[in-house]
């Protein structure tokens, strides 16, 4: 049972109104952006005209400033913006959609004024209308907007996408336009021109279905780049046009001489399954899986086998990953398949502690902790390796991190009744005290 300290709804309704409102203006006292919410609920609990202008208020006030929104700034203005978008598609909308809808549009014209404003490479600003291109659709639904009005508004909006803030629009909108807008916004574009012309072009033969008509207008070289051709050859797959998703990316290996790209592999995998060529698609996996040791491909390689034949190719593949010549890959795989006696077993007698980089110490660390209740003596290795090369490496957090394996170390050591030749918690940390020993720092962390 929660607390009646614990901070949630019920637990605050049992301090009454009077005394919520009482916090609430507290809170408030000297933060605009409380301010601005609280009066805009209020608004929302009078009416939907009072709430529609205090939006509209709000929304005018933003697109008036000029001030440069640094990165202390971009949270708030963040916030109030999704107030404001939750505000027009909640209680105004359920109120009287014709006036979100007009909202909305106003809100997203906002964009790119807010956006020049900043220099916000993390999307803050960017992500409230990303969002609220979703709720177009169906608010123009809702008001029975009229296609050809709807095409000219998309297509003054289109034309302030310097931030790719709408590159989602027209998807989010095509079932509103239906074919009479879709027509216009294309028309519109072919008289008038628009920067993002082709993109958008492409998004009206898809939105149409047209794959013909797409696949035309695709620059030839995003079908020369094997990611670029994967994402038309799924279009295809997804409309069941296998053979012709098939030539796209076989169009692609030809033309690119040396690539990776895991995307063409899962693309070309799904249509070889879609055409009944499993044989090929096997192949694939087994190959992707020997590049990457990829859990997937493997699980997605021995499901494809027929009965009783996948114990052998599991063999094969541990195997592999067992002389893979990136150890702390091999590793990786084998902790998280799992394999943890296997994973124990390399680490005791795959050990060359040249080819183990210990200052990537994620893959080491989740290793070591996976292994250690089981298997202490494999996680006494890893766990050194990370000791020494924190100490190696100096600084305070470094050696925080030592003292911590260190510690880790001695624990391990009282489960461990078997060293098999590798020297004994109390030999080690003497090897340490011996090779740090003009070192004053190390050697206080270890007790000298």
């Amino acid at each position: 049972m929660a607390s009646k300290l614990t901070l949630n709804a019920k637990n605050l309704e049992a301090l009454g109104a009077a005394r919520l409102a009482e916090l609430l203006l507290e809170l408030s006292n000297g933060n605009g952006a409380a301010k601005r919410q609280l009066r805009l609920a209020l608004a929302a609990g009078s009416s939907v005209e009072e709430a529609a202008q205090e939006v509209r208020k709000r929304l005018a006030s933003i697109a008036r400033s000029g001030t440069y929104i640094d990165w202390r700034k971009r949270k708030t203005l963040a916030s109030d913006l999704q107030a404001q978008h939750r505000a027009i598609t909640g209680p105004i909308a359920a109120a009287d959609p014709a006036i979100a809808l007009d909202l909305l549009w106003r809100f997203l014209d906002l964009a790119d004024g807010v956006l020049a404003r900043s220099s916000d490479g993390s999307g803050t600003l960017a992500d409230p209308f990303r969002a609220a291109l979703a709720d177009l659709g169906p608010l123009m639904t809702a008001v029975g907007a009229d296609p050809l009005a709807i095409a000219d508004q998309l297509f003054e909006l289109l034309g302030t996408n310097d931030y790719g803030q709408f590159d989602g629009l027209l998807p989010a909108v095509a079932p509103a336009l239906g074919e009479p807008g879709l027509a216009r916004l294309e028309e519109l574009i072919l008289q008038q021109g628009l920067v993002d012309g082709q993109r958008v072009m492409l998004q009206i033969a898809e939105a149409r279905g047209d794959l013909d008509a797409y696949l035309a207008r695709v620059p030839a070289q995003q079908l020369q780049w094997p990611d670029g051709a994967a994402a038309v050859a799924d279009r295809f797959l997804a409309a069941g046009r296998a053979e012709d998703a098939l030539a796209i990316l076989d169009q692609a290996a030809q033309a690119a001489k040396s690539w990776s790209s895991p995307h063409w592999t899962e693309s070309r995998i799904a249509v070889l399954d879609a055409l009944g060529r499993s044989d090929g698609a096997q192949v694939l996996r087994w190959q992707a899986f020997e590049r990457t040791l990829s859990s997937p491909y493997l699980r997605a390689y021995l499901k494809g086998l027929p009965a009783f034949e996948d114990g052998e190719a599991e063999e094969k593949a541990f195997a592999l990953v067992e002389h893979h010549p990136n150890p702390i890959e091999a590793l990786a795989f084998l902790v998280a398949w799992p394999a943890l006696p296997r994973a124990a077993t390399y680490v005791l007698h795959h050990w060359d502690q040249d080819s183990w980089d210990g200052q990537d110490q994620a893959p080491l660390t989740a290793a070591a902790e996976r292994l250690s209740g089981p298997y202490p003596l494999a996680a006494t290795k890893l766990y050194r390796q990370l000791l020494v090369e924190a100490l190696w490496q100096g600084g305070a957090k470094r050696h925080r991190q030592a003292v911590s394996h260190l510690g880790t170390c001695k624990d391990l050591a009282a489960a461990i009744t078997d060293w098999q030749g590798l020297e004994d918690h109390g030999a080690f940390v003497a090897g340490l005290r011996e090779s740090f020993a003009m070192n004053w720092s190390v050697r206080a962390l270890l007790g000298d």
